[in-house]
């Protein structure tokens, strides 16, 4: 598919599942190598994972890379954030001088990073603009973009996962930065799940008790004014969502096209990988689950998507730093699952699955 080909319909089309063929081989290969079965857990689970997304048991994973959407969130307006729509651009500008935590853990694991503005408030001089708009509609009054807009955000990030493929990158991290997207993650997550507001919503970057509750509220009353528990998902992420999530689900289903694997993040990037498998299912195939978010719904989110995560460390930060403290764990388990002498090579009885 050349990029003027690329579009939403067209890339969900031309997916195709992961290789369980390469999987299956794999693992073969894991349960020849001179060790316990199994025993290191999810550093076996992910090279397997790997090998079917990028349908090969030739396991790349040499050339990675964090995308940070950054996108601004109308409805900050409502008090539901303890910091100002300025701090987005001013973070996205950190990623590009190595003063974000983001970008100094890229540089300590190897990996580039390439923030892009998808829809910021404020134009900053050096990241990227791919923007749909400066910022979404406050989804208390108005919806916070169109249909057309919420596609054209999805397509953008597709788009950018194919050139990353074409630029020869074996694993793409998700991430993302803008003020008041885990109040349009909460809200999508509730309307994709018909999970009760509260139960979906956190304090985010740090709210009061009383921000806390306006949070619920405002989200509470945007999925009832919408009946977003009974639509079709991109009317969800139009209605509550924010470009940020909008480009990341486009990452998840541009990777699964190009057979390139997609690093979940945290909270926000789950729940952009739960709207990119209610479009595709097979794009699930494709997804590795690197941390679990302190965020309310994190656990359940994961859950919903069947999916395993690395570290449980206490993280919220978002960024892509759960994604990205997961990048040297995985060159670890590719070093070993590459280089380590099998039974046979050392002469010594392989272990037997037990049942």
């Amino acid at each position: 598919m050349s990029r003027t080909d690329i579009n939403l319909e067209n890339t969900i089309v031309g997916i195709t599942p992961r290789d369980d063929r390469a999987a299956k081989i794999a693992q073969k290969r894991w349960d020849s190598i001179a060790k316990p079965l199994h025993s290191l857990g999810w550093l076996e689970d992910v090279i397997v994972r790997i090998a079917g997304a990028q349908h090969s048991p030739q396991v790349r994973t040499e050339k990675k890379i964090l995308v940070p959407m950054c996108a601004d969130n109308g409805v900050v307006a409502e008090g539901v954030t303890q910091t100002g729509q300025e701090v987005t651009a001013i973070v996205a500008e950190n990623f590009l001088d190595e003063r974000s935590c983001a970008a100094i853990m890229c540089r300590m694991s190897g990996a580039d990073i390439r923030p892009i503005d998808i829809g910021m408030a404020t134009d900053t001089p050096r990241v990227e603009k791919r923007k749909i708009a400066h910022g979404t509609k406050n989804f208390a009054y108005e919806p916070a973009m169109t249909r057309e807009e919420a596609v054209s955000a999805i397509e953008t990030g597709i788009r950018l996962a194919c050139e990353l493929a074409e630029k020869g990158y074996c694993l793409i991290a998700t991430g993302e930065m803008g003020i008041g997207n885990t109040t349009t993650s909460s809200a999508v997550a509730a309307s994709l799940l018909g999970v009760p507001a509260e139960e979906m919503t956190g304090r985010g970057a740090g709210l009061s008790s009383d921000g806390l509750e306006k949070k619920i509220s405002v989200i509470r009353e945007a999925i009832g004014r919408w009946d977003l528990t009974r639509q079709d998902p991109l009317t969800v992420l139009s209605c509550v969502g924010g470009f940020d999530i909008a480009g990341i689900t486009g990452l998840f289903l541009g990777g699964a096209y190009c057979h390139i694997p997609v690093l979940i993040d945290g909270f926000i990037s789950s729940v952009a990988a739960l709207l990119a498998i209610r479009l595709c299912p097979a794009v699930e195939g494709y997804m590795i689950a690197t941390h679990v978010s302190k965020e309310p719904a994190a656990r359940r989110v994961l859950s919903e998507l069947c999916l395993t995560p690395a570290l449980d460390a206490g993280m919220c930060l978002g960024e892509g730093s759960g994604a990205v403290a997961s990048f040297p764990l995985i060159d670890m388990a590719a070093e070993i699952y590459h280089s380590m002498s099998t039974f046979d090579q050392i002469q010594v009885e392989a272990y037997q699955e037990l049942k």
